[in-house]
C-alpha cells in the first residue's frame, strides 16, 4: 500500500500531461525535419536528372514541411511557457501555505505573550535597573574624600600584615641575647686595677 502523501493530485496529472503532449511535439518535429531533408535531396536528384517540375514539388513539399516546423515551434513554446506557469503557481501555493501556517503560529506566540504580559516584563526590567542604579549611587555618591582615603589606608595596612604575614620565620633568640650582652657591657663602668707592689721585709 502508498503512502497517501505520495498521491498524485490533479496538478500534477496536469502537469504531466502538458510534458507528455511537449515530448510529442519534440518527436514531431524530428519527423518534419527528416520529411524536409528529405524533400530537398529529391529536389538536387530531379535537377541533375533536369526535371525541374519535380524538383519544384520537392521544394513546394519542404516549404510546406519548415511552415508546419514554425508552428510546432509556437506551440512548443506555449507548453513550455503553460508548464513553467503551473509549477510556479504551485511553488506559490506552497509558499503562501507555509505564510499561513506561520502566521497560526504567530498568533499563538502572541497570546502567550500578551501586552499586559510585556508591560510588566518591562516594568519588572525597568524596576531592577533603577534599584542597581539606587545602589550604585549610595555605594559611589555618599562617600567624602575622607571615607575614599580612609579605605585607602585601610586597604593598605591590610595588604602589609599579610605581608608580613607571608614571611618566613627568622629565629630571634641569638639576636636577643647578643643584645642584652652589648647592653650590660655599656651598663658596667670600666674600673681601673691596681696593682700593689710587694715591699721586702727587714732582717
Amino acid at each position: 500500500m502508498g503512502n497517501k502523501n505520495s498521491k498524485i493530485t490533479t496538478h500534477d496529472r496536469a502537469v504531466l500531461d502538458l510534458l507528455v503532449q511537449r515530448d510529442k511535439l519534440k518527436q514531431y518535429q524530428k519527423k518534419i525535419q527528416t520529411v524536409a531533408e528529405k524533400e530537398t535531396q529529391v529536389a538536387k536528384d530531379a535537377l541533375l536528372k533536369n526535371n525541374k517540375r519535380v524538383a519544384l514539388l520537392a521544394l513546394r513539399k519542404k516549404k510546406y514541411q519548415e511552415q508546419l516546423l514554425s508552428k510546432t515551434d509556437a506551440q512548443l513554446l506555449n507548453l513550455e511557457q503553460l508548464t513553467q506557469s503551473i509549477e510556479f503557481a504551485l511553488v506559490e501555493k506552497e509558499l503562501l501555505a507555509g505564510i499561513e501556517q506561520g502566521n497560526l503560529i504567530l498568533k499563538e506566540i502572541h497570546k502567550e505573550m500578551s501586552i499586559d504580559k510585556v508591560e510588566k516584563l518591562m516594568e519588572d526590567t525597568a524596576d531592577a535597573i533603577a534599584y542597581q542604579d539606587e545602589i550604585s549611587e549610595l555605594l559611589s555618591g555618599k562617600l567624602t574624600n575622607d571615607d575614599e582615603d580612609e579605605i585607602l589606608a585601610e586597604l593598605a595596612q591590610i595588604e602589609k600584615d599579610q605581608l608580613v604575614e607571608n614571611l618566613p620565620a627568622v629565629p630571634v633568640q641569638d639576636f636577643v641575647s647578643e643584645d642584652i650582652t652589648e647592653d650590660i657591657e655599656e651598663s658596667i663602668p670600666q674600673q681601673k686595677v691596681k696593682v700593689k707592689t710587694p715591699q721586702k721585709q727587714l732582717p
